[in-house]
């Protein structure tokens, strides 16, 4: 059975983070995509319909704080995680409050991020997970 990969946008505005996700993602069998910040995610994610989101917080044109908010009121209801330097106790429950699935402070191992994600999946990162 040939099941298609997960699609994972990755939303971050510092170009080496991104391509580091990116590449490492991909090499782990997922199908990635990017985008610079809270505006251009929300401009992708009805034509990439990414099975996981993941998001930085401090980004221009749209934070992604907005950019949760603005994907769950739009119904979005795929896996989001926050990969960001802010992840003190008030910015974990103010994601837990919009709808933030899981948290990764910068820096971080890029091997936890994909291991958090394929747990978020459960299903070893096949795509289709609701």
């Amino acid at each position: 059975m040939n099941a298609l990969p997960a699609r994972v946008l990755v939303v971050e505005d510092d170009e080496v983070i991104r391509e580091l996700i990116r590449l490492n993602l991909e090499l782990e069998g997922f199908e990635v995509f990017t985008a610079m910040d809270g505006q251009d995610c929300l401009e992708r994610v009805g034509h990439i319909r990414p099975d996981v989101i993941t998001m930085d917080v401090m980004m221009p044109r749209l934070d992604g704080w907005a950019a949760v908010e603005r994907l769950r009121s739009d119904g979005y209801d795929r896996c989001i995680v926050m990969v960001t330097a802010r992840a003190q106790a008030d910015d974990r429950r103010r994601g837990e409050r919009i709808g933030v699935d899981d948290y990764l402070t910068k820096p971080f191992d890029p091997d936890e991020l994909v291991d958090l994600i394929r747990a978020l999946l459960g299903d070893g990162g096949v795509g289709g997970a609701a």
